[in-house]
């Protein structure tokens, strides 16, 4: 009689142990997919940051060729399919950047015998798609960096 008590022990703690196999594994699977899409969608914002980071310096090197500056973003994101360059702004400021004049029109006056600067300025964006729609997280997300980049001016 005893050894048949052990058996049907064993038996329950068995079925038990399907049953919380069975709860856990979809909390664990959601889990999973979270940090997933966390992770892509963080590193689809380090490319983009990486992306207006390279467009933002040939931009300081070539700020009228804007097909240059886009080209560089692009190769900066590789991975990135569906970037967004928005128009990038080109000026001149005082090397302690004050005085600035939007595309070099008018040279701003700098205190101190101070250089002038050359600056450019960009904004890449794109649109993050999460691989599960989880509930109270949206669609679709935005995504954008902005970059700077100064170089010797006259």
């Amino acid at each position: 009689m005893k050894m048949r008590n052990l058996f049907d022990l064993a038996r329950s703690e068995d079925a038990q142990s399907l049953v919380e196999l069975a709860l856990l594994t979809p909390l664990f699977l959601l889990l999973l997919f979270g940090v997933v899409d966390f992770g892509q969608a963080f590193y689809v914002a380090n490319e983009i940051a990486g992306a207006a980071h390279a467009g933002a310096i040939y931009g300081s090197q070539n700020p009228n060729d804007t097909s240059g500056i886009e080209t560089a973003v692009r190769d900066g994101a590789p991975d990135v399919t569906n970037l967004s360059v928005g128009t990038p702004t080109y000026g001149c400021e005082c090397a302690n950047g004050t005085g600035y004049s939007v595309n070099c029109s008018i040279t701003p006056t700098c205190l101190g015998g101070l250089n002038v600067v050359y600056r450019v300025n960009l904004t890449v964006t794109d649109t993050y798609t999460p691989i599960v729609p989880f509930p109270g997280i949206p669609s679709s997300i935005s995504l954008s960096s902005s970059a700077s980049m100064r170089s010797a001016g006259s």
